[in-house]
């Protein structure tokens, strides 16, 4: 990739010589080697034509001679890169005299002299003189109008420098005399001008947002400036690092069982090996099975944090288990009960500490428990007559909507008074958006739509050919996931309004079967099913990449992989259990999924080298 699309190899001095008589240049101690360096045996560092400061060389450090370089065929076009690409790595660690000896001994040249002397006054401060090289520079551009660009840059450093300094009378002069003819972005001259008033250096610098005078800021300087000009005169900054990462990043990308934070750094990364994620990390593998509940198990739902779930059963108890970080084991926490109908949904509020609980289709009521005392704060039921299926919290959490398949869509508070109603919509599934305003409503009509219930409008969004049994919201809000009746799971995207990807694999009828995202990065998919089984897709594969069997009747209401490692404080999160997957079934259990109990080394080490499943 190119910093702007420039091409390499611009002329004779951009790209690498044979050798240094090719180029007519000598070397020896104190003279110019083939790539413009230079070195002095009086213990004296100097500045090198390829942008590098070079520590003094003794003549048995740089003994070679021109003469003495044996003539070696050319080297092609991305031989010349590679080596460029480790001479910038290597002068970024400061192994100055290595780049030297490399750049001498392949008749390569780092970057162009006049890109050499740019960098070193721009680094110096030397603001005039590096005014001056970009004339030099602009004939090796394709895009000279980016000068205007540089220049301003430039001035803009100095300015700020000169008010740091207390220098009024000068920086007022770079404004008015220099910044200002440009005519390029006079919104941002405007903001610079307002710099004037701060009071002292400490203001300027948090109201700039700029680091101050020195080092730090001229390298952020220098590297904005890289940006403009071709690679053959100046390479990115940090282009091996970047090649690098980006290779990590696509290895990962293709990785079906990949499942960490994502992490743009490469420390926790081997560079020696290509990333692949074992299959057994991965949470496939029965690791509990919870048989409390002594009939159907409709729900299944983790807790916002990780830290609890939530099961609902025809058997008319809601249980909250506490989830062990450490043993990764689920244990009783408390048992809700009265729920005459049964439990077929369930809603954890954004915070945790209220759990809403919804019936079948004769349920005409609606149960909300505070989870940490075990009381239930609220009953309600606005009539006999409703159907109060499915629940959705506000994100504000003091609002929820529900609604069910008899014409019944409230808002309503903790306390179960009516906010607003929406007449005639028959609800299946709920969702509320982040914007706090909108809620997605799946009807009878084969369709997914949003109802604001501020200025009272709606919109079609999804439109299917078949039923809508239920559906889930991606966190960004981005992506919904159908279950479609005789169908299977169906991948959406909300802002485009198409349908992405239909996935494989699942029995999908007429029951309400939930499917859900997954991972750190949601970039997995489970979902029950009427042959017993859970299917788990990595989003971008319609294929499934795991069947989990263990089950004995239809795995109908929900299966759900544990998200986030590291939750919003300002939320109430904490961090949570890593490799958990649970599961609800007709068989009256629920199964909880994990990473295989025993690793062999290799597997392990392969943890150690980020390839964990943290679900």
């Amino acid at each position: 990739m190119q910093a702007n699309g420039a091409g390499q190899g611009q002329d004779s001095e951009l790209s690498c010589l044979n050798n240094s008589a090719q180029n007519g240049e000598s070397s020896s101690a104190g003279g110019a080697h083939t790539n413009g360096l230079s070195t002095t045996n009086n213990g004296n560092s100097v500045s090198n034509n390829n942008g590098i400061t070079a520590p003094a060389a003794s003549n048995n450090t740089v003994s070679s001679d021109a003469n003495s370089v044996k003539k070696k065929t050319r080297l092609s076009q991305s031989e010349e890169d590679v080596i460029r690409l480790i001479g910038q790595h290597l002068h970024d660690l400061g192994l100055n005299q290595t780049v030297d000896l490399l750049m001498q001994e392949s008749g390569c040249r780092l970057e162009h002299p006049s890109a050499t002397k740019f960098r070193n006054h721009v680094m110096e401060g030397e603001w005039d003189k590096a005014e001056s090289d970009l004339n030099e520079l602009k004939a090796l551009m394709h895009s000279p109008s980016a000068i205007v660009r540089m220049k301003f840059l430039l001035l803009q450093q100095k300015y700020l420098e000169y008010l740091e300094d207390a220098k009024i009378l000068e920086a007022l002069q770079v404004l008015r005399a220099e910044l200002t003819p440009l005519k390029y972005n006079t919104e941002r001259i405007h903001i610079l001008s307002g710099y004037l008033m701060c009071s002292h250096a400490e203001d300027l610098r948090a109201k700039a947002e700029w680091e101050g005078k020195g080092t730090a800021s001229r390298t952020k300087l220098l590297d904005k400036l890289q940006t403009y000009l071709p690679p053959a005169v100046m390479l990115p900054p940090r282009r091996l690092q970047t090649l690098l990462r980006q290779a990590v990043e696509l290895q990962r990308e293709r990785c079906l069982y990949h499942n960490t934070k994502l992490d743009s750094g490469l420390d926790s990364v081997s560079l020696l090996l290509d990333h692949a994620c074992s299959r057994k990390q991965f949470p496939c593998y029965t690791q509990q099975i919870l048989t409390e509940h002594c009939n159907e198990v409709w729900f299944c739902k983790f807790s916002n944090d990780g830290t609890k779930l939530a099961t609902g059963s025809k058997d008319t108890t809601v249980i909250v288990w506490h989830v062990n970080t450490e043993s990764h084991q689920l244990k009783l926490m408390k048992t809700l009960e009265g729920h005459a109908y049964g439990v077929s949904n369930l809603a954890w509020s954004p915070d945790d500490t209220y759990l809403i609980a919804c019936g079948p289709d004769d349920c005409s009521e609606l149960w909300l428990w505070n989870v940490q005392t075990g009381e239930l704060r609220t009953k309600m039921s606005q009539s006999h007559e409703d159907s109060l299926t499915s629940v959705a919290w506000n994100p504000d959490g003091k609002r929820f909507v529900t609604g069910g398949q008899r014409g019944q869509f409230y808002q309503c508070d903790l306390d179960g008074n009516l906010l607003d109603s929406w007449e005639g919509v028959r609800v299946q599934c709920l969702w509320c958006l982040g914007d706090a305003r909108t809620v997605l409503a799946s009807d009878t009509h084969q369709r997914i739509r949003g109802y604001n219930f501020e200025d009272l409008t709606d919109r079609n969004i999804v439109q299917e050919d078949h039923p809508i049994m239920s559906f889930t919201v991606s966190k960004n809000g981005r992506l919904a996931l159908l279950n479609v009746a005789t169908q299977g799971v169906h991948l959406w995207d909300l802002h485009d309004r198409v349908l992405v990807r239909k996935y494989q694999g699942v029995t999908q009828g007429f029951y309400t079967i939930h499917s859900c995202f997954g991972g750190h990065n949601e970039d997995f998919i489970a979902s029950g099913s009427e042959d017993h089984k859970v299917y788990i897709w990595h989003r971008r594969s319609e294929l499934p990449i795991a069947e989990l069997t263990g089950h004995t009747r239809t795995v109908a209401r929900h299966a759900k992989i544990n998200g986030t490692s590291e939750i919003e404080k300002s939320c109430g999160f904490a961090e949570i259990v890593p490799g958990l997957l649970a599961s609800a079934s007709d068989d009256g259990t629920v199964r909880i999924w994990g990473p295989a109990p025993f690793l062999d080394v290799q597997d392990t080490e392969g943890l150690n080298e980020c390839c964990s499943m943290d679900s």
